[in-house]
């Protein structure tokens, strides 16, 4: 998925934004409310964990103002604050779950694990197109009984693709979503990185699957009837 992290206290934001990234998420991590609220004007998250107390803007106001602005991803609240009112404010203003700190952070890959399979793509812990099927966490790619190993990055590409099945990506989209803010990615390294995923999808015989659209970008595209 990938992850807006917002938390203020570099000792906690760094930690969290390894075992995050380690298991598979693109993590766009930053220490304050403002930094936050740009980002999201320029981008589309799959899940926004936010601290409660956050220079600038607070988590609970942005987490209001993300849900007044009709957008669904879900928030997870990252807080201190421990007591039934501070819970009920934070769900209130749009939260989805809260986690009390010291974080755990085998806690918070299984609520971040649980937040995503809300989603109607998610079956169990598996996104599927046709019968092509992508294991979380393993990073495994999987049809018609024959399985293939991704790395971390081809994992990533593929995970944005099916969640976004038939619809033209362009190289910018993707770099987008797969880069951290603030990364800059190598002139070439989307059509290495397609290539390399057509290796794994010729494996399993959906090379085609990953269209070339000329002057556009790329588009998985399951047959109907697979």
């Amino acid at each position: 998925m990938v992850i807006l992290l917002v938390e203020d206290d570099p000792a906690q934001l760094e930690p969290l934004q390894a075992a995050l990234s380690q298991a598979g998420h693109i993590v766009d991590a930053v220490e304050d409310g403002e930094t936050a609220q740009w980002l999201l004007s320029q981008k589309d998250y799959d899940l926004l964990i936010l601290d409660w107390m956050l220079p600038k803007v607070s988590g609970v106001s942005l987490c209001h103002q993300y849900r007044q602005s009709s957008r669904t991803a879900p928030v997870l609240m990252l807080t201190a604050k421990d007591t039934t009112a501070d819970k009920v404010t934070g769900l209130d203003a749009g939260a989805d779950d809260y986690l009390v700190k010291p974080v755990d952070v085998i806690e918070l890959l299984a609520r971040v694990r649980a937040l995503g399979r809300r989603s109607p793509l998610w079956q169990g812990d598996m996104l599927s197109t046709a019968d092509l099927n992508l294991h979380l966490p393993r990073l495994l790619l999987e049809r018609q009984q024959v399985e293939v190993q991704l790395s971390v990055r081809e994992f990533q590409l593929m995970e944005y693709l099916m969640r976004h099945p038939r619809q033209v990506l362009s190289r910018e989209q993707i770099e987008q979503a797969l880069w951290s803010w603030g990364t800059e990615p190598e002139s070439n390294a989307v059509t290495t990185l397609v290539r390399r995923l057509r290796q794994r999808l010729q494996a399993v015989g959906a090379k085609d699957w990953l269209e070339t659209v000329y002057g556009m970008g790329y588009r998985l595209n399951a047959p109907e009837h697979a």
